[in-house]
């Protein structure tokens, strides 16, 4: 990571006074701005139901690193990620002509899974591995020119994750915001 680097870490939780996984993974990046993570709550953020596009192009440009932070829904991402791709990403700012406003930025997901990771491979109940069901976002990433980092993946969080374990997720995701990101 370079000296002085900006971390934007973007929360897409629909139910956040719910959440117990992302409230502690929000709330552990929190705090940290002196070491560059700014942290933002995107549902809280909305106002009058719409998203404020130049504030939040001009937060994410500001910034060397993005973290997209959500609950995994139905195999995706809540709508308000879909929309905020769709309505900040735009064509000749993001990609396209000109579009080059976040080319060479750092993109990592932060994603929590309900089931076990084990039922998560070719042989498993759905058939698929997270990061082949996370491939959208990386074509996404490509897209719009950023460098898509492997993702910090919790699986397993609706079966009851111990308050110990989920102390440690939420020192490891801090850490991991802090430190170098490696490669998918």
């Amino acid at each position: 990571m370079k000296q002085n680097a900006k971390t934007a870490v973007l929360v897409f939780h629909p139910h956040m006074e719910a959440s117990r996984i992302n409230a502690r993974l929000m709330r552990e990046a929190k705090g940290h701005e002196d070491k560059g993570i700014l942290v933002r709550d995107e549902y809280a953020a909305l106002r009058s139901n719409q998203i404020d596009i130049p504030s939040e192009q001009a937060f994410v440009k500001g910034c060397d690193r993005l973290v997209w932070q959500f609950p995994m829904y139905w195999y995706s991402c809540p709508p308000l990620l879909k929309e905020w791709e769709d309505l900040v990403l735009t064509y000749g700012w993001a990609y396209g002509t000109h579009g080059d406003a976040l080319k060479g930025k750092e993109l990592m997901l932060a994603v929590s899974v309900g089931s076990a990771g084990e039922n998560y491979h070719h042989e498993g109940e759905f058939g698929y591995t997270v990061d082949e069901l996370l491939a959208p976002f990386k074509a996404t990433s490509n897209l719009i020119g950023t460098v898509y980092r492997k993702p910090f993946i919790l699986t397993g969080v609706s079966s009851g994750m111990s308050d110990q374990s989920l102390e440690k997720a939420a020192k490891d995701y801090l850490s991991c915001l802090q430190g170098d990101w490696p490669a998918q």
